[in-house]
Parts: structure tokens; sequence; C-alpha cells
């Protein structure tokens, strides 16, 4: 059976032969001469996470770990260096045409909607400012517009990115990933066109407008916090069978490279934005600010990133083909055509507290990232007492962003490193923006009115630099990669709609409570975002998820405590799950065996594909065997190359015990 193979879930990639020859996981395995052996090895230890004695660096004590993976990390970035080297001596700028092509591009949609998300803030001061009748309006201080439009323009657009959220992430594993893909781009043009042109016969009719094309851009926006992590996931992961080391060392970067361009959104948007008021308002920052200068600054800022969005349009249906690939080889080993039922129950059955704990904590964070924006008046007029110039505040507010991108791309610098990585990276993060929120809260007029100003500006930045380098960048591909393909989108839009939930709550709850209220209320959800990471968060630094892939197709054919390799590792599982005892089936000269006994199982699949093929019959045939592979289990073929002489593969499991093709009795997998 073609797809029920190792290989399958995850590239046989050829990492290099350890030339010590002292694996002791392949002392074991009868029969193997040492060309054999050091073949099996490169597929089955690589070089990068196992040690010349075939000990998977999680199971290395620390001392002897911190070695191992500080030599792994010099030797791949003196691999790196070397290489961004011999590009410049061929091409002096391709170097930057590698970073766009593999974190610009695929970050292009976020970069976008991180534009536009965060013009609104940006916008809103300025519109207030110039037509203070219609924007200032407020229930205790009715104006031309009617006060319950004016506060949805905040409530609206989040309930927007909520609907896209869940709405786009099952739709992106029902129909595929490109097809989300070009789904949020061309939703977030027409949103584009809709704020750009809105407008209405009376100023009231122009913020209802306003405000409804803002829900429509943001059902876009939603849809692309689950597509571009799962696309950005898998193809990280790799397409087919493409090596997998670049998964295990620099998934995480190659994810939150994508996710950062937000940050570079939000930089952009306010440069053009401070760029577009000095033409409009004659070269002038301050007050009064006209109408017309108000408008053309307004609209144009929103028509520009809407020739962007068409691009991605363009870009996302001609150049992106092969996006839902990853999900269609998972479904084809299902036998699923449309959205996998089963799978998503089975989530909930063994990955429910994962779910748990991706929802809750991206609910916990966005509380913190919203509040931050919410929070950035009253920092910005503790500082500038008595302003009323829109473009200071958008100059302090540009400084906040350069901090928050330090943070970002500290964030995709360390995040795949296996002495810190995802986890400890996202607790650290949450309790250092609970310290510097509760600090000022306890004593609020020290900080924000008396001497203590210079310590409230620093903690006001130092929450926007942890925030980023910490829960914001990690909880993105964390709700993706702790679960498996067919519901990955599914999992990471459920956690990404309850993120926005906190942001909806932040912005509730602010028009309830007073400032300093505010200080004390909101660190809390800080020190609960650390303890829910500790507790149920898995870590996956390091992972390879191909592993992950292969645990759950155990799972799916009934056999979930046969499996015993390294995703199921204590280091790789929650505190919860650990308790549960998940990870005492564990066992790694055991699942060297099965995996090789499973690699023969692949192998006999394709000798009769080979054979079928001499017969007429048309197979694609794409496995390349190498001769030492070959040889030895051709050498130790037992029952003439029947399945009797081998471990059975998960989804030959399944097939066996429904006495029918894998999912062909599962007609429920398909809405």
């Amino acid at each position: 059976m073609a797809d029920s193979s190792l290989r399958d879930y995850g590239a046989a990639a050829p990492h290099g032969p350890n030339p010590s020859g002292g694996h002791v996981a392949t002392a074991d395995t009868a029969d193997m001469n040492m060309s054999e052996a050091d073949v099996f090895r490169s597929v089955l230890l690589p070089d990068d996470s196992y040690d010349e004695h075939g000990t998977y660096w999680a199971d290395m004590p620390i001392l002897r770990r911190m070695k191992f993976v500080s030599k792994v990390d010099n030797a791949e970035a003196k691999k790196e260096l070397q290489s961004i080297g011999r590009m410049m001596k061929a091409d002096p700028l391709s170097p930057i045409g590698y970073y766009m092509r593999n974190m610009v591009i695929p970050g292009a949609g976020l970069l976008l909607e991180g534009y536009v998300l965060f013009s609104i803030g940006n916008v809103k001061p300025l519109l207030q400012a110039a037509f203070p009748q219609c924007w200032n309006s407020t229930p205790a201080k009715p104006g031309i517009c009617n006060p319950t439009w004016i506060q949805a323009i905040d409530y609206l657009e989040i309930c927007g990115i909520i609907v896209g959220q869940v709405l786009v992430g099952i739709i992106g594993d029902w129909l595929g990933r490109r097809w989300g893909l070009i789904q949020d781009a061309t939703i977030m043009f027409v949103g584009l066109l809709m704020l750009t042109a809105a407008w209405g016969i009376t100023e009231n009719g122009w913020v209802i407008c306003y405000v409804w094309a803002l829900f429509f851009y943001g059902i876009g926006v939603g849809g692309e916090y689950p597509m571009t992590a799962t696309s950005g996931m898998e193809n990280a992961v790799g397409s087919g069978k493409v090596s997998t080391r670049d998964d295990r060392l620099h998934r995480g970067r190659k994810v939150t490279s994508a996710f950062l361009m937000q940050g570079w959104g939000q930089m952009l948007n306010q440069l053009i934005l401070i760029i577009l008021l000095l033409v409009f308002h004659s070269g002038k920052q301050g007050p009064p600010y006209s109408k017309v200068s108000a408008q053309w600054t307004y609209r144009v800022s929103f028509a520009i990133p809407a020739i962007g969005t068409l691009w991605l349009v363009y870009y996302r249906t001609y150049k992106m083909r092969s996006a839902s690939k990853q999900l269609a080889i998972a479904k084809k080993k299902q036998s699923v055509t449309g959205y996998d039922t089963v799978a998503l129950k089975y989530t909930f059955t063994y990955f429910g507290p994962r779910l748990f704990a991706t929802a809750a904590s991206w609910y916990a964070n966005d509380v913190f990232f919203y509040g931050n924006k919410l929070f950035q008046s009253e920092f910005i007029s503790a500082l500038n007492p008595g302003n009323k110039s829109v473009m200071v505040n958008w100059y302090w507010n540009l400084v906040n962003i350069g901090v928050s991108l330090c943070g970002y791309y500290l964030a995709s610098f360390l995040i795949d490193n296996k002495l810190y990585g995802r986890k400890y990276m996202q607790i650290v993060g949450f309790l250092m923006d609970f310290i510097f929120f509760v600090i000022p809260g306890f004593n609020y007029h020290y900080y924000a009115e008396g001497p203590g100003i210079h310590s409230f500006m620093a903690m006001y930045f130092l929450s926007s630099f942890f925030n980023q380098f910490g829960p914001n960048s990690v909880i993105f591909i964390a709700a993706a990669e702790v679960f498996p393909t067919p519901v990955r989108a599914t999992a990471h839009g459920f956690s990404a709609a309850c993120g926005k939930l906190g942001a909806l709550t932040a912005a509730v709850l602010y028009n309830y409570i007073d400032v300093p209220m505010r200080f004390l209320v909101v660190p809390w959800f800080g020190l609960a975002g650390a303890i829910i990471t500790l507790v149920f968060m898995p870590d996956t630094t390091g992972l390879d998820l191909k592993e992950q892939e292969r645990r759950w197709a155990f799972i799916r054919s009934g056999r979930e405590h046969e499996y015993k390799g390294i995703a199921i590792h204590p280091k790789h599982l929650s505190m919860w799950e650990n308790w549960r005892g998940v990870g005492k089936y564990y066992d790694a000269d055991a699942d060297y065996k099965q995996r090789v006994e499973e690699m023969r199982a692949d192998w006999e699949a394709a000798m009769s594909r080979r054979a079928a093929e001499k017969e007429g019959h048309d197979h694609d045939d794409d496995d390349d065997w190498s001769s030492e592979v070959s040889s030895f289990f051709e050498r130790t073929r037992t029952n003439n190359g029947k399945d009797g002489g081998s471990v059975m593969s998960p989804y030959k499991a399944q097939e066996h015990a429904s006495g029918a093709p894998a999912g062909t009795n599962e007609k429920s997998n398909e809405l």
C-alpha cells in the first residue's frame, strides 16, 4: 500500500552518514552491515537530533544536552553564514531576494492586514480632530452621529475577525489551504475598496458604511491567521518527500518570520500616515486639521494596501498551486474527500487539553496585546500633558512599533533553540508582561503623573517587547503545530477566535472601569496565561512533525499505545499529559526497530508496485530506495515478501481491522 509508510509521514532526508558508526540503537538490528547501518542511521537518527551514541537530544543529561545543542546550532549557523557568503559573492543582493521569497511573501497577507488593522486605531484620532461633532460622539455626550455606531468601530471589526478565523479555518481544512488563501486575499481587497470609498448622505451614514466595511474586511483578516500559519507550517515541513532537517531546525523561524510581517505592516502604516498628513496638511503637524486633509489622508492610506492586496490575489492564485498538498496527502491516507469530522472528534478526545491551552493562552495574550494599544493614549498623555497633536501620538506609536519589532525578531531568532524554545518563551513573556503592568497598577499616580514617569515609559515599552518576544509570536505557531494536519486550520482558527474574544473583552471592559483600575485588572491575565502554558501547553521545539503525524496515524488506527516514538517524549508533552501518563510508552530502542519494520513494509509495497508495472499496470512510483536499504530488506525478507515478516503500519492495521481499504468505511468523515 503506497501510503502506508514511514516515509509518507515526512521525508526520509539524506542527512549524511555518521562516521563513528556507534549508534547503540542499531546494535540490536540483526544482519546489518556497516554500510547499511550508516544509511539507516542517517534516515532514522539524523545527527541534528541524535548524538554519536544514538541518544535523542531530549534524553541527554542537561550538561550534555547543552553541549550537543550548542554544537548543532553553531554548525548550522556556520553553514548558513557560509551559504550567505556564497550568495553574496555570486550576487550581493541575492540574500535580500532570498529573504523576500521565504519570509516576506509568505507573510504578505499578515503585513497587509497588520497595516490596515492597526490603521483603524491610528486614523481614528485624526477623524475625531477633523470631525469632532461626529467622531467624538459618546453616550454621555452625543453628537450628530449615533454613539452606538461610533463604538461599533471597535466591536464589529473584532467580530468580523472572529467570524473569519472560525469560518476560514474550517474552509481551509475542508476545501484546502490554497482556496482559503485566495479567498482571504479577495475579501481583504474588496474590503479595502469599501473602506476607501466609504461615505454616506450624512456623516452618520458615513460611519455606518465605514463600520460594515471594517466588518467585511475583518473576515479576511481573521482567515489570514489559520491560513498563513498552516500553509507556512506545511511549507516548512516540506511538500511530499522533501528534507525535514529544515523543519526540525528552522520551522519556528520560518513561520515566525512570516508572522512578524504584521509588525512591519504596522510600521509602514504609521510612516505612510505621517507622510500623507504632512503632504495634505501643507507640511504642518499640529491642529486644526481640515476636513479635506483628513479625508485625503484617510482614503489614500487605505488605497495603497488595496494595490498590494490585488497583487496578493494574483500571487496566491497562480504561484501557490501546491499550498494544499500536505493536506491532500493526509486526506488521501484516510480516504477522506470532504471535511474530516472523525479527525475533529479525535482531536477533542486526545488533544482537548492542547486546544484549551492554545485558546485560553491566546485569549489572555490578546487582553494584553490590545490592552497595550488601548493604554497607549494614557501613556502618551502622561508623557505629553495637554498634547492635542495627532502627529505627536503617531511619533510615539512609531517608537513603540520599533520596540515591538525587536521583540518579533528576537523571538524568531530563539524560537527554535532547544534550550529555550517555544514554551519557555511564552511563559517568560507572560510573566514579564504581568510584572510590567502590575507594578504601576499598585501606585498608578506615582508612575503616570509623578516622578516615576520615566519608569512608566520604560515599563510600557518593555511590555511591548516581551509581548512579541513571548506569547504573541509563540501562540501563532503553537496553535498550528500541536495539532494534526487534517484539523490544523480549524484548531488554529478556533484558538485565534478565542484570542479575539480577549481583545473584545479588553475593549468592552475599558468602557466601564477607569485607568488606574485597568492596571489592577489586566495583569492577572498575564499570570493566568503563564500558568495555563506551564500546565497544558506541550513544547514542540525540536520535534520532527513527521513523528507527530506518525503518532496521529496510530491513534486513527486504534493503536495509540503501540506508538513509542519521540512525539510522546515527556519533553514534547505538556505537564498535564505527563501527569496522565501519555508518555509512559516512550521507548527509543523499540521505536527504532519499529520504524525499520515500517520502512520494510514501505519497501515491500514499492516492490509490489514495480512488479505491477512490469505487468503493464500504470502506477506512479516515485520511491527511490538506496541500494543498501534494498539489499538489507531483500536479504532479510520473509514469507516471500508478504506482510508476515513486517510490522504493520497504522494504515495497514486500519485496513486489516475493517477488511477494506483504510477510510472506505468512514462515510461520516465527509461533509
